[in-house]
């Protein structure tokens, strides 16, 4: 589990073949708590597992749904790469409560900025935009967002001065793909509607449309 707080930002070093499988390397400032073989860190907001770690450098092996299912085949090595090292129990729980279990990839259609803060306009495919709602939480790269406004193929967030230039996000132009994770209880809300759909008897996610939640 993570918070969507990223805590350093590192950079690719490669993304390469070994044994039939995939292994990224991650190079990063040390952390005061060094990395443990085993742990999960978060990598542009997706769930991965350390294999191997240097002085300031890490490994993760890579499933094939992982490459399939987030952008990260589409860095370069020097990439800027947000990372969150799994929250513990005693941490405080700033952001919100993101599995970095990327639902899928959306692409950045427009940046703006209004006096300080800076806009992003991310379109996604239909399933993804499922289960966004105006003023619901989403992950961008692993960076705990709040959905501002939503139409039928893309969304927009607001981000402060300080998120733009500490997160991998400074680095997006028109275009960039972007890994996208939706709020996690209202997945479970929607696939728990979903399957009680053409029940006269059950709430609808029809019904929740016209009230306005969806």
């Amino acid at each position: 589990m993570f918070t969507g707080l990223i805590e350093k930002v590192g950079s690719l070093v490669s993304l390469r073949k070994r044994d039939e499988g995939s292994v990224l390397a991650i190079a990063h400032e040390p952390w005061n708590e060094p990395l443990q073989p085993g742990e999960s860190v978060a990598v542009q907001g997706a769930c991965l597992t350390v294999t191997k770690t240097a002085a300031a450098q890490f490994e993760c092996d890579c499933l094939e749904e992982t490459l399939q299912r987030t952008c990260l085949t589409e860095k370069k090595p020097g990439d800027a790469m947000n990372l969150e090292r799994a929250l513990r129990g005693t941490d405080r729980m700033g952001g919100h409560f993101v599995t970095a279990h990327v639902d899928g990839v959306g692409r950045v259609r427009g940046i703006e900025r209004t006096g300080r803060d800076i806009i992003l306009e991310i379109a996604c495919t239909s399933d993804v935009l499922d289960g966004i709602v105006a003023k619901g939480s989403i992950a961008c790269d692993g960076v705990s967002l709040t959905v501002v406004d939503r139409t039928n193929a893309a969304f927009t967030v607001h981000l402060i001065p300080t998120t733009w230039e500490q997160t991998s996000l400074s680095s997006l132009q028109v275009g960039s793909p972007v890994n996208l994770e939706t709020d996690m209880i209202g997945k479970y809300v929607y696939a728990f509607l979903r399957a009680r759909e053409g029940n006269a008897a059950g709430l609808t996610v029809e019904d929740l449309r016209r009230a306005g939640f969806t």
